[in-house]
């Protein structure tokens, strides 16, 4: 679960965010995209902020007031 303060949806709290996201993915699935790169001649750190990206959906917000 994510909590945030509704008032702050600054360029800097969604750059947490994605770090965040960036973060658990790697934590996550970092080996296996490693893998995927590696036989499919792909970039590594492009792959993640794709996956980071997709997995911001995956998170529960609750905003604060």
């Amino acid at each position: 679960m994510v909590y945030l303060n509704f008032t702050d949806l600054s360029e800097e709290a969604q750059n947490r965010l994605l770090e965040t996201s960036k973060a658990d993915v790697q934590r996550k699935f970092g080996d296996n995209i490693r893998k995927y790169v590696t036989e499919n001649y792909g970039c590594f750190e492009t792959m993640i902020e794709e996956e980071a990206l997709r997995n911001l959906y995956s998170y529960t917000y609750v905003f604060n007031p």
